[in-house]
């Protein structure tokens, strides 16, 4: 399943081989049907809140945002791409927390490659970030990556708590990530592109009613977790204040709304769970039972922390945040997020790693842009410890001042 989700042979979806896998396993007996209906149950609302934001950053794409987002890129650069790095940097690490990692593969990529392009800047290190900061800045919110939502269910905490405890790994973790790129591509940075006033000025109409949306549904998060409510109602919500509104002045059509949904994807993702559900309940379990801490001392947190990011890159970050979460979930809270930090930061060293580095990859290959498989397990090699080891202990510290 996952080689086929790689390779994508014939550029069929990565369900085409999921969904067979799935029944397969059901009908060998591999997974029992009471098994399969759980880990649906669980999946549902996780893959009911994944459509929900896809559509709702599709339509705030059609309404400008990201248009808007590319207009402020280039103005705040001045035509230094120290400070595009830097704007790249604050602006995929928002997008990537409040509409998610797909939003800054899918959307922001080519918006930046529009800037760099406008600007004559290199780049390399402008597009690398949106790959990395995909993974990293989906820290924070329990909405900002399917991985965060999947473990958010079984923590028991409620939305503001996870943020606060997240939210100190969140900021360490980008900010090493920062750094090393300033290191890392310190040639791509040194030249100024063009000079500010040839970026031109000119007037990008802000869309306040898609801001006005995303905001709403972000506190619908924070209302919806405080009543027990399942985050996608709120998602959902968003969607369809901006759908309707669309449809109503034509700028869209019910086809393109469902389109934006990816249901091959959501299909892929339940298939996925299936699979993995039938591989932990056929032994799995009992040997990550023995691996997986069960307190959260720094040294505990950092070895799940690593098991986690080792385990990402071998079997990608989905299927590894399915098989760690029953241990993980009976360990606490502490262990649980130790995951995430893993799962998050840990597929920046290899393609394979999350599929949104996947997506990510073949967008920057329909721009014609050469993406080298050494370059970018260097740069992975480097910036996963960095953002890794002090976003751990920043997690340690969030549960001994907060707790849980």
């Amino acid at each position: 399943m996952l080689a086929a989700a790689v390779i994508r042979p014939f550029g069929l979806p990565e369900a085409t081989v999921a969904v067979p896998a799935a029944g397969l396993v059901l009908a060998t007996g591999a997974l029992p049907l009471d098994h399969a209906r759980e880990e649906a149950e669980l999946l549902g609302p996780v893959v009911g809140f994944l459509a929900a934001v896809l559509v709702l950053a599709k339509l705030c794409d059609d309404e400008g945002l990201f248009q808007a987002c590319g207009a402020w890129l280039a103005r705040t650069s001045r035509g230094r791409p120290q400070r595009l790095l830097a704007a790249d940097f604050l602006l995929a690490s928002v997008i990537t927390a409040v509409l998610s990692l797909d939003a800054t593969v899918v959307l922001l990529t080519p918006v930046v490659f529009a800037t760099v392009a406008r600007l004559g800047a290199r780049p390399k290190p402008h597009v690398y970030a949106c790959a990395h900061l995909s993974n990293t800045a989906s820290l924070l919110l329990p909405v900002s990556n399917l991985t965060n939502l999947l473990a958010f269910t079984a923590s028991g905490l409620s939305f503001t708590r996870f943020a606060l405890l997240m939210g100190p790994a969140w900021a360490v973790a980008i900010a090493a990530e920062y750094l090393v790129f300033r290191r890392f591509f310190a040639a791509d940075l040194a030249r100024d592109a063009v000079e500010p006033a040839e970026t031109g000025d000119d007037p990008v109409e802000v869309p306040v009613f898609a801001l006005a949306t995303v905001a709403c549904t972000l506190a619908g998060f924070v209302v919806t977790s405080a009543l027990g409510v399942e985050p996608a109602w709120a998602a959902f919500a968003g969607a369809l204040v901006l759908a309707v509104r669309a449809l109503a002045r034509g700028h869209t059509t019910p086809w393109t709304v469902v389109r934006a949904t990816s249901l091959p994807f959501l299909a892929f993702v339940l298939a996925l769970g299936i699979v993995v559900r039938a591989v932990v309940d056929n032994g799995l379990s009992d040997v990550l039972g023995h691996l997986v801490p069960d307190s959260a001392s720094l040294p505990a947190l950092l070895g799940v922390a690593v098991l986690a990011a080792v385990l990402a890159n071998l079997i990608n970050n989905l299927p590894a945040v399915l098989v760690l979460l029953p241990p993980a979930a009976a360990a606490g809270p502490g262990p649980l997020l130790a995951v995430l930090l893993g799962v998050n930061i840990g597929p920046n060293l290899t393609y394979a790693g999350s599929l949104a580095t996947l997506l990510w990859r073949r967008i920057v290959h329909q721009h014609d842009h050469d993406v080298r498989l050494g370059e970018f397990t260097r740069l992975g090699l480097i910036t996963v410890p960095a953002a890794l080891l002090p976003a751990v202990a920043a997690l340690w510290a969030s549960l001994q001042v907060f707790g849980t």
